[in-house]
Parts: C-alpha cells; structure tokens; sequence
C-alpha cells in the first residue's frame, strides 16, 4: 500500500526521526489511527463514545500490528476488501493524520488539528508509548500548524494529571499557556486541564 511522503493537493505527510505522519490513503488507515487511542489508558484522558473507538481489544492489536510498510497481509486484505478502498478527508472533520513507524512501518498512531481553534492533539498506539515519541508527535504537529496550515500561534491542551503528555509537550518547546481550567469530556467526565503553546513563523504548503 502506499506510504505518502510529501503534500499533495488536498493532502499531507511530515516526518520526525523516528515517525511518518500522513492523510489516511486507505479506510484501514482511518481505522488503524482510530484504534490507536481506543485503549483504557489513552480513554482515561480522552474519554470518546463507543462510537468513536475501536471497542474490542483483539481487533486493536491486530489492526495495530499491520501498516502500509509492508506489514498488512493480503490476505487480510482480501478478506477485508473495504479496508482498501480510498479515505476521503471531510472538510466538515478536524483533520488528522495516522502515523507509521518509519523503521517498521507499522501504524503507531495519530495526529489531529483543528484549524479554527489553532489546536492540535493525538495519542501514540500502545507499544510505541513510554520511548520519548510524544515529543516527536507535538514537534511534528507543531511543524504542520507553523510550516503547512499557516498558523503563528499553535496550542494544546491537556488533564493536569496527564504527566507523560505534559512532558512531552515540554521536551517538543511548548511553554504554559492560559486556558480554561477544567475540560468536559465526550463522556461527560470533567478533568483539570492546563494549556501550551507555541510560537513560530507562519508559511503553507502547496496545499490548495
């Protein structure tokens, strides 16, 4: 399957060192970012409606195993054939992107923007957590907000008990920034939230 590596029209891909972020090409693609953060740990902090996960944890690992690298089987492919039919992006969604390890070519997770609140966010699959890519993550959304999307001012919120995204945030240049206090959850739970940001030039890509 194929492996963006640069903007196209209506599309784009960044990479970090260790990680390749694009506009889904595929609906496995969708659905593998999707199922990057619809574990316990990553609901903890995001706490989406069933409808918005991947609920069944068997499914997760499988789908999290494959990538577009040459990690997805054809027969998985065959037997799933609306997998491979073509993602289109909404304009009426926040865009995001799934990310890929760049050595494995495995998904690893997802990057999101919403481009009317200047905000990015995402989550790192499970078995890429805990080795220094959130940073890689944030650097790389803070990339595609500054360098693609034109925007001097990038933020990021996040639950004050989230450390590890804290921390992340920090090692990518993000510095405290005001914002609201306390964030209501899709599930209804509220948690304490503290914000960041980050100021950079602005330019965009060729993207019409």
């Amino acid at each position: 399957m194929p492996v963006p590596d640069a903007c196209t029209p209506g599309r784009h891909a960044l990479a970090t060192r260790h990680l390749l972020f694009y506009t889904p090409v595929t609906k496995l693609d969708a659905l593998a970012a999707i199922a990057s953060g619809a574990d316990f740990d990553a609901q903890r902090w995001q706490g989406n409606l069933m409808d918005q996960v991947v609920p069944d944890a068997d499914t997760r690992l499988v789908l999290l195993r494959m990538g577009p690298g040459g990690g997805t089987p054809r027969w998985f492919m065959r037997s799933n054939p609306e997998l491979a039919e073509p993602f289109e992006p909404s304009a009426e969604l926040p865009e995001f992107m799934v990310g890929v390890r760049r050595d494995t070519g495995c998904y690893a997770g997802y990057l999101g923007f919403d481009h009317d609140r200047g905000e990015i966010g995402g989550t790192l699959a499970p078995d890429h957590r805990g080795q220094g890519l959130g940073a890689e993550l944030f650097l790389a959304g803070m990339e595609f907000a500054h360098g693609r999307a034109g925007l001097s001012t990038v933020r990021a919120g996040t639950a004050t008990a989230n450390l590890a995204c804290r921390r992340a945030l920090e090692r990518a240049g993000f510095v405290p920034a005001p914002g609201p206090a306390r964030h209501t959850l899709a599930d209804g739970r509220v948690l304490d939230s503290v914000w960041y940001q980050h100021e950079g030039a602005a330019s965009t890509c060729a993207r019409p």
